[in-house]
């Protein structure tokens, strides 16, 4: 295990909690243990309030304001769960589900309220809004009857604007001048900041949320805003949840702005998180599609260090997301090139998350429009029933996803460039006798790549599996024409 000095503080942390008291699941690699599954999940990000409505008027609701409720909850996408397994989708992660505050906030310019579940009141309730606790229940058992895993958001930072728990608490809190300049004592926005540096606070918090988990049954957490949570409380949230619900509970970390390096240094090896999210994924993708970067660096340098990550560790990798604009939208809106960045998250190592309504296309602007209702057609669920769909995008999304759960050198395997001149990318990824090849070209023309490699010539026929076009070997080599902006994804012809 490799540790850097800088880490070395926050693994004696992490060692000092582990020996606070016997534990069945104690004591092992948090990030191996979690590679049993996880890196294997497709992931769906929801925004109930905007997903699916199954009780309309239920609360106040305003569709036509951004930052207001626009009615979805947790039964309306328990409805939908037949439409997320029909996608693929092998796991679900929702926003938080603990009691929200009641009044809205006017900095934004508009009255935004909290329909995303990032402004707590109080820890040990349900945000009524969203449902019961029985409808909440009911959406996991469904879900797991699928085979499909459901992760919550936590917030170990942060409580709502005007929240009961600082009037409740006022000394659990830190607010205004009281706010400090560091990562882990500024206050977020404004946010009231809890002084997670006081036990009880940590306790209370830690144990919330595990309580929920042992009530609803959820699979993991997505930890918002960790990087503004101190180590030794992300230490002793793995231990607790690690002890509580064995060792495969996904700890998923949003360390803003994050690579898969600085994940592994500072978080999966010190044994705080068994997850991350890579930041740089989405980015240095969307670069690289536009012509920013050369396709040798993309090639030799950013994909070969995501597969220097901790073995074992979950590396989450995103298009589009709640916090930022829907990576379509930065690409102009380009339908073909957002096809290619999509065959790239989903052949690359990590576990894919797609946002919701990605894969219809939806219009995923900047805030707050990224946040906009799910698109629907001319079905009647509501918030988005009339917002047309792009049946073409989720059609490729359904085949994009098959692929790779069907091939599983695109989730486990190895990394190998093979060609990377000019427009066009091709590597191979290997695990146990699996071998796919990826092809993309991010050209207006057709790109040419004469392959030569042995190991990859032992297979005299390859099938380009969205296309069913057959490639051959011929004369020791192997051509790969591919038409502009296309991603070929090739396994070998057994028949």
């Amino acid at each position: 295990m490799r540790i850097t000095l800088a880490s070395f503080k926050v693994l004696l942390i992490a060692l000092l909690l582990a020996c606070a008291g016997p534990s069945s699941g104690e004591g092992e690699d948090v990030a191996a243990a979690a590679s049993s599954g996880w890196n294997r999940e497709i992931v769906y990000f929801v925004i109930p309030d905007r997903f699916a409505d199954s009780k309309p008027n239920a609360h106040d609701v305003d569709r036509s304001k951004p930052g207001y409720f626009h009615g979805g909850d947790w039964k309306g996408l328990t409805d939908q769960l037949p439409y997320l397994d029909d996608l693929g989708i092998t796991a679900l992660w929702i926003t938080p589900i603990v009691d929200n505050i009641d009044g809205f906030v006017d900095g934004a310019g508009f009255p935004d309220w909290a329909y995303h579940g990032y402004w707590a009141d109080d820890f040990n309730a349900l945000d009524d809004r969203m449902g019961t606790e029985a409808e909440l229940k009911a959406l996991v058992d469904a879900a797991h009857a699928r085979d499909m895993k459901v992760i919550v958001d936590v917030v170990f930072n942060h409580v709502g604007y005007g929240s009961d728990f600082v009037e409740a608490h006022p000394e659990w809190v830190r607010q205004g001048a009281q706010c400090g300049q560091d990562d882990q004592t500024s206050c977020l926005f404004g946010l009231p900041d809890l002084r997670t540096e006081k036990d009880d606070v940590v306790e209370h918090v830690l144990d919330a949320h595990a309580e929920w988990v042992r009530r609803i049954g959820f699979d993991g957490y997505r930890i918002d805003t960790a990087k503004h949570v101190a180590p030794a409380v992300l230490a002793r949230n793995q231990q607790l949840v690690t002890r509580r619900f064995g060792s495969d509970f996904l700890t998923l970390g949003e360390v803003w702005g994050a690579t898969a390096a600085a994940l592994s240094s500072q978080y999966f090896e010190p044994g705080l998180m068994n997850g991350g999210i890579d930041f740089a994924f989405r980015g240095t993708t969307r670069d690289w599609l536009l012509g920013r970067g050369r396709t040798v660096a993309y090639a030799k340098g950013f994909l070969p260090r995501r597969h220097s990550h901790t073995q074992g560790a979950v590396l989450g990798h995103y298009l589009s997301s709640h916090d930022e604009p829907g990576l379509l939208h930065e690409l102009g809106g380009d339908r073909a090139l957002f096809k290619l960045a999509a065959g790239l998250q989903m052949t690359s190592v990590g576990m894919p998350i797609i946002f919701y309504g990605e894969e219809v296309a939806r219009d995923i602007g900047e805030w707050p429009d990224n946040r906009s209702n799910m698109p629907w057609s001319s079905s009647a669920i509501l918030p988005g029933a009339g917002i047309a769909q792009d049946t073409d995008m989720l059609a490729f999304y359904r085949e994009l996803i098959g692929i790779r759960r069907a091939t599983p050198a695109l989730s486990m395997g190895t990394y190998q460039p093979v060609s990377y001149d000019g427009d066009l990318l091709v590597f191979a990824r290997r695990w146990q006798g699996d071998t796919a090849l990826i092809a993309v070209n991010r050209g207006s023309t057709q790109q040419s790549a004469t392959l030569t490699d042995a190991s990859l010539l032992e297979q005299k026929k390859w099938i380009e599996r969205l296309s069913d076009r057959e490639v051959t070997v011929s004369n020791g080599q192997l051509l790969l024409e591919v038409p502009p902006r296309t991603i070929w994804i090739l396994s070998p012809n057994s028949e």
